[in-house]
């Protein structure tokens, strides 16, 4: 089959093009539970029953939340778990008695993916296009482990070409059918792990849109990271945050490291199985505030993770609609409820919002252009709609050369379209398989 598939796997949704030797890219669709859709959830559940161990059912994207909600007690549910792909203290995960790396989580979700997507993909083409980061997620990314990582799962797929791009490249790439005249173009895609940057100058030749890599630059925060400060002020404190135990006579702190793990998607599926969950009992029992740590354990051993993500989903989209909003987070015993004001929130996420300000300022450091010298603006990704964030283009650029939309489609197509540039190793970096 010829043609280039584009794959934007993301921290929270995974996208998939299709694009051959003329016309535009096409998006592949799932005949989902809940209507057809183009945009993959990014999470995997495995299912076993009790009494039959190995009847083990692997499932992904909706299909896995759909698994989720009809058995959550005895169904692993993982989202973000890109947010491992460039980590190596994650080596591996232990899933209903069998180990799982991350390239076998990958693996095992691009497989369902690929079912789901009955005759949409039941013929791949022999390129893949792969977006990456800039900057992949986690304290101290090793770029070259994730690239390893995503190799080993997607040659599993059978593709014999494989190559990686940069993601705000692809959404560059998407938004220069656009273009009437020659622009310098910085593209900003704000993701669910990443927030990463590019900036490409595109001119006409005889005709063909050539186009030239200025500057880029990225950071391992965006949407995910905003939703770890909704928790941590808003949920935790509520499951015995700040407070204290007794040991010996001695009063002590209850430890943040729960709390932090606990408010971090990629890891709050694995923390009822870790050392840390055998603790959080014990201090059931020497709590100072027992009925707060109590929540904590119901919540993990009930298995809520995705019943909070809506929630705290929920709260940020109606910040970004409205000045206020109300947080209520219902699951069993537990009830959350509070008014949130859009300054409180953004207050909260300041740390984020001025690494993702010093990442625009490095792109455009990097191209040794001023503010005034960017055509245009092009911002992409769920978080691109958090007020917080555009105001940081609005006070750098001329809010008219600023545009935004196809947040979850553009750089699926983008990289798939990428695959009828006659020097793609400019653009690309091909896996050693295809060197």
């Amino acid at each position: 089959m010829a043609g280039t598939i584009g794959i934007d796997f993301g921290t929270t949704n995974t996208v998939v093009a299709l694009a051959g030797d003329a016309g535009s890219a096409a998006l592949v669709n799932f005949p989902a539970p809940e209507g057809e859709l183009f945009a993959f959830r990014s999470a995997i559940s495995f299912h076993a029953p009790p009494d039959r161990p190995n009847d083990r059912t692997v499932e992904a994207g909706p299909w896995a939340i759909e698994a989720y909600v009809e058995d959550p007690l005895e169904t692993r549910f993982i989202q973000s778990f890109k947010s491992f792909a460039a980590s190596e203290s994650f080596t591996e995960t232990q899933i209903l008695g069998r180990r799982y790396q991350f390239e076998d989580l990958l693996s095992a979700f691009l497989l369902k993916m690929r079912d789901h997507a009955g005759a949409g993909l039941a013929e791949l083409p022999d390129r893949v296009i792969v977006g990456r980061p800039v900057t992949f997620a986690g304290g101290a990314p090793n770029p070259e482990l994730a690239l390893r990582r995503y190799e080993t799962a997607f040659a599993r797929l059978g593709f014999k070409e494989i190559l990686y791009a940069y993601e705000p490249v692809g959404a560059a790439f998407f938004f220069a059918r656009e273009l009437k005249e020659d622009a310098t173009v910085l593209v900003g895609d704000f993701g669910g792990g990443t927030s990463d940057f590019s900036i490409i100058r595109f001119s006409r030749q005889d005709g063909e849109i050539q186009s030239t890599p200025l500057g880029r630059s990225g950071v391992g925060v965006a949407g995910d990271a905003f939703d770890y400060r909704i928790i941590d002020h808003l949920v935790s404190p509520e499951l015995g945050k700040g407070t204290s135990y007794t040991s010996f006579g001695k009063t002590l702190p209850i430890p943040n490291r729960y709390y932090s793990t606990f408010a971090r998607w990629d890891q709050l599926a694995l923390m009822r199985a870790s050392r840390d969950m055998r603790e959080i009992r014990k201090l059931v029992r020497e709590a100072v505030e027992p009925d707060k740590i109590a929540r904590l354990v119901e919540t993990l051993d009930e298995n809520y993770g995705y019943l909070l993500y809506r929630s705290v989903s929920r709260l940020k989209e109606a910040l970004s609609r409205d000045t206020s909003a109300q947080f209520r987070f219902e699951a069993g015993s537990i009830e959350i409820v509070r008014d949130v004001e859009r300054t409180e929130f953004e207050a909260w996420i300041a740390p984020e919002l001025g690494l993702i300000e010093t990442a625009v300022d490095e792109a455009l450091a990097e191209a040794g252009l001023q503010p005034g010298q960017i055509d245009r603006i092009f911002l992409t990704g769920g978080s691109s709609l958090v007020p917080a964030v555009r105001a940081i283009f609005h006070r750098r650029f001329d809010p008219a050369r600023i545009e935004s939309g196809s947040e979850l489609e553009s750089i699926a197509s983008g990289l798939a379209l990428m695959g009828r540039e006659r020097d793609l190793d400019r653009w690309c970096r091909r896996a050693e398989l295809s060197a």
